[in-house]
């Protein structure tokens, strides 16, 4: 199939907001489809040449970027920024370039989705000598065989930013809609899996009685089920009846799994950080069972045996050289507090089974290798919750969480079945799309944030500016992400794109015309960078409307 067909169905997309016609636009596009590229197609409309949980990245900066698309077109570097800056996106100012450019490709074939796919996918496994001119080369032959709309969304799906307005919800839904399966079906192959490429083929060959029959696979990160805000401790526990109820640690969380010899370790973002942690590796190896597992947990780093910030254990994560060093800085305590394999799926049995489990497969010798902190409850000693929300808040953790007994593990979805009740106010994870310069001292540094979180169709909505709960070390740090993220700039004002996560705090929400949101938050303050979540965890205008309520 040429890839302009798929251009076709991408400026379709990128022609409405409507969540609906984006999902219907899909379904036609994959009834179509009579071949095995209904994976990479999937991929494709995602933005991306590899399923969400793999390690494996393109890895190519804008520079890298502007230096061939400014080859193929016979324009200077300096011409292409000018026009990247005047347009403020990166695949419209290619998509006028190569409508104007110098150099014409005569004879050239026809670009096939299979050629797209492959080509991108090989520029993550270039390193080493020369490699910058293998990646290079690499591009340019794509870019060189491109009309002006197929480089738009060419340079786009490199540098990872489509733009077309569609997530993993919209595909999901059009996978069944175009071959006619129950979304509850598609939903839950898609959790246990994460790779809607494989849901979407296996969905083409199999129908429905192929997606029921995928299961969980170490080595495969499942989405993390996620937790809603508890009103109270004792109502909660009264509404669930059985409730197990631990102790919230301010750390990262941690999808563990084993496969035969192998011990990977994911993010909440499935991101692959088992290089980061070799001493957690070999914890893992020594204290738990040599069978195919996964297991989750938290991690946090310790100073003289207590808990430290949370920024500790991201700086932790992201390194990714001297480790040696790092490990004996930074000490880290996992606490484990879920089995969703072991030898089989777990998944679907209730929470205090799979509890049982783990506490029969892991050895807590090690102080560095824990269970939670956990005790079960009902309505008879809901006090005894209340002392273990005391005793974390007494040990430097955020409070504990309130988990429905009888209930499986359900993957990517928030509800009523996991609740938290923290100390400190309820927070908010935005994302930057905009800032403005800082004024006197602060002058060199972007001193407000312009945050945005998500509406129903995945489109970008503004709600405040933050400008507080920033040391010059953070404004410098952020000021060096908003030039390498920059889109473009108006004055005092810059545009960046929404890569940088932050949590903020707030006093009260509002409701304001000033932002798209329809909202706005009152005394915004940033409680911390969250690099361990990306746009995908961002909060929702549907939670600020409860929490408005609430």
């Amino acid at each position: 199939m040429n890839y302009q067909e798929l251009v076709n169905v991408y400026i379709k997309l990128d022609s409405t907001t409507k969540r609906l016609e984006k999902t219907e636009i899909i379904s036609d596009f994959l009834k179509t489809i009579d071949d095995d590229s209904i994976y990479d197609i999937c991929l494709l409309i995602l933005g991306g040449v590899f399923p969400a949980w793999s390690d494996k990245e393109l890895g190519i900066g804008d520079k890298l970027l502007i230096q061939a698309i400014a080859k193929v077109v016979g324009v200077n570097k300096t011409k292409v920024e000018e026009q990247i800056n005047a347009d403020g996106d990166l695949g419209i100012a290619c998509e006028k370039l190569f409508l104007n450019k110098k150099q014409t490709t005569f004879f050239a074939k026809s670009l096939t989705i299979d050629f797209v796919f492959t080509s991108l996918q090989r520029l993550s496994d270039i390193s080493g000598n020369n490699s910058t001119n293998k990646k290079i080369s690499i591009i340019t032959e794509l870019l060189s065989l491109a009309s002006a709309s197929e480089a738009k969304y060419i340079s786009r799906t490199i540098i990872e930013e489509l733009r077309i307005g569609v997530g993993e919800g919209i595909v999901r839904d059009a996978i069944s809609q175009a071959f006619n399966i129950d979304k509850k079906v598609t939903e839950r192959a898609h959790m246990l899996t994460n790779d809607l490429g494989l849901v979407a083929s296996v969905a083409q060959r199999q129908g429905e009685v192929g997606l029921k029959k995928l299961t969980l696979t170490p080595g495969k990160p499942v989405k993390p089920m996620l937790a809603q805000l508890s009103p109270g401790i004792k109502e909660s526990i009264k509404e669930m009846g059985e409730a197990l109820c631990e102790t919230k640690y301010d750390g990262i969380r941690l999808q563990i799994h084993r496969v035969n010899d192998k011990i990977l370790i994911f993010t909440r973002r499935l991101e692959n950080i088992t290089l980061a942690m070799p001493e957690i590796v070999k914890l893992i190896d020594e204290n738990l069972p040599h069978f195919d597992f996964i297991v989750e947990g938290e991690v946090i780093a310790t100073k003289n045996g207590k808990p430290i910030s949370f920024q500790n254990i991201l700086r932790r994560v992201k390194r990714k050289y001297n480790i040696e060093e790092a490990i004996e800085n930074v000490p880290l305590k996992v606490f484990l507090f879920d089995v969703l394999f072991y030898k089989k799926p777990m998944i679907d049995e209730p929470l205090i089974e799979r509890r049982r489990t783990l506490e029969e497969i892991v050895d807590t010798s090690k102080d560095e290798i824990n269970l939670s902190d956990m005790i079960i409850c009902t309505c008879e000693n809901a006090n005894d919750a209340e002392a273990l929300f005391k005793k974390s808040i007494d040990e430097n953790h955020e409070g504990i969480m309130i988990k429905d007994a009888s209930e499986p593990y359900i993957p990517g979805l928030r509800g009523k079945k996991m609740l938290k009740f923290k100390a400190e106010p309820e927070t908010l994870d935005l994302v930057v799309v905009g800032g403005v310069r800082g004024l006197g001292k602060r002058g060199d540094f972007i001193g407000s944030y312009l945050v945005a979180l998500r509406d129903e169709n995945d489109n970008l909505k503004t709600v405040a500016h933050v400008a507080t709960g920033l040391d010059d070390e953070t404004l410098e740090y952020l000021t060096g992400k908003m030039k390498e993220y920059e889109l473009s700039q108006k004055d005092n004002r810059i545009f960046v794109q929404p890569k940088i996560v932050l949590e903020i705090a707030f006093s009260e929400i509002v409701k304001s015309p000033e932002y798209e949101a329809g909202y706005s938050l009152r005394f915004p303050v940033v409680k911390g960078i969250r690099s361990d979540k990306g746009l995908e965890d961002i909060d929702t205008i549907e939670r600020l409307k409860s929490m408005y309520k609430e």
